[in-house]
């Protein structure tokens, strides 16, 4: 294997509403399946889900945490959005057009799982901020 891969680990309630909402939702494809753990593939990234005891509570906002893909093309962002709209995926927060004309313009929308998780999926009109522009100093949204 030659190209790196992300790997998140994250709490789910159950196995079933895990499939329905990542794999029949978002088109994830299913690895290993325990009956406290799913190994999922997103966009080749592995995702494990772990049944877990926790209450799941949805956080006040889209901070601190959350997790997602930024797309290389707005194609690829459009077809994800497309299809969570079709099949009636949570949005947590309706897609954005972020920064427009600046270096840092980016698109972006937010999706919440069956147990509260948050998933940003983006994509940059100039691939160079992702890691880049440090001279601009605003990341996402004024927290207030």
């Amino acid at each position: 294997m030659s190209e790196f891969i992300f790997h998140l680990a994250f709490p789910i309630a159950n196995i079933p509403d895990t499939k329905k909402f990542y794999v029949d939702g978002m088109g994830c494809t299913v690895g290993r399946e325990t009956a406290n753990s799913l190994i999922l593939n997103l966009y080749g990234h592995q995702l494990v889900a772990h049944i877990t005891k926790t209450d799941l509570t949805t956080q006040s906002g889209i901070y601190p945490r959350h997790f997602g893909i930024v797309f290389p093309t707005l194609a690829d962002w459009q077809g994800l959005l497309d299809r969570a709209t079709a099949q009636q995926l949570k949005f947590y927060q309706s897609a954005k057009h972020r920064f427009p004309g600046a270096i840092t313009e980016h698109r972006t929308f937010f999706l919440e799982d069956p147990f509260a998780n948050l998933l940003e999926f983006k994509y940059y009109s100039h691939s160079e901020a992702i890691f880049g522009a440090s001279d601009f100093t605003q990341i996402g949204d004024a927290i207030g």
